[in-house]
């Protein structure tokens, strides 16, 4: 699981990551996000190098997008691949947190 985050434009963090957010993936994506959640209103996660999604991956992902609404913030996914797409289809995440497959698109979204 790799995790990097860098600011795109002012008051957008980007958070990319890859590998497998399996129970794991999960487990290293939590400790992150939630200090992320804790501290910006805008985030874009991009998911273009995830390979799996499990349920505890859709968790890591819901509980921070929570957090950042509750503070008037959003957060949007980026470029989930055709499996990780359907993942968040089925599990209706992709209600709760926009889904954008281009970095225009997520970024418009976030201003």
């Amino acid at each position: 699981m790799a995790i990097s985050t860098e600011d795109v434009t002012s008051g957008i963090t980007k958070v990319i990551v890859g590998g497998r957010l399996d129970i794991d993936g999960a487990a290293a994506l939590d400790l992150q996000m939630n200090v992320i959640a804790a501290s910006q209103k805008a985030v874009l996660v991009d998911l273009r190098d995830v390979s799996y999604l499990g349920s505890m991956g859709l968790r890591s992902l819901v509980a921070p997008a929570r957090a950042i609404k509750s503070r008037g913030g959003k957060m949007v996914l980026l470029g989930p691949n055709e499996f990780v797409g359907k993942v968040l289809k089925a599990s209706g995440v992709d209600a709760l947190i926009p889904v954008h497959y281009e970095l225009q698109s997520a970024l418009d979204a976030l201003q």
